[in-house]
């Protein structure tokens, strides 16, 4: 039998929108599971996206982050239908979500961000183009 709620992209997206404005707010995984009147395991399945996070507690999580249900999908786009006809340059973009789903994104993302220099963020985009080039 297939499992058509599996978790997406998506949901991995919107466990590190989540993750990202709990940290924000230094809110622990206990105390937002508390306010959920959840296990922190759940939270911290939500946050890996491992557990979809259904409309309802999306509702809920907006309150008590106080953020906007858009928040969630900030950076994201619509995935196109089938037989919809796109770009070249389309086709070959990688989106916001699967660049954040990509295990350790973020805190690579976040170290980058630390970085001062520009020479040394000029060499750590050198480096990680070269790597990736050996793939």
């Amino acid at each position: 039998m297939i499992n058509h709620r599996r978790s997406t992209s998506v949901d991995a997206y919107v466990g590190r929108r989540l993750k990202q404005r709990r940290e924000d707010l230094e809110l622990s995984q206990e105390k937002l599971s508390e306010l959920l009147g959840l296990s922190f395991q759940q939270v911290q399945k939500y946050e890996r996206g491992l557990n979809r996070v259904g409309a309802s507690r999306l509702f809920q999580l907006c309150g008590i982050l106080n953020v906007e249900p858009s928040f969630f999908f900030d950076g994201l786009t619509a995935e196109r239908a089938e037989g919809v006809a796109e770009s070249q340059s389309d086709a070959t973009t990688l989106s916001t979500a699967s660049l954040l789903a990509a295990p350790g994104a973020l805190e690579l993302l976040a170290d980058y961000a630390r970085l001062k220099s520009a020479g040394q963020r000029k060499k750590v985009l050198e480096l990680i183009k070269i790597l990736a080039d050996d793939v």
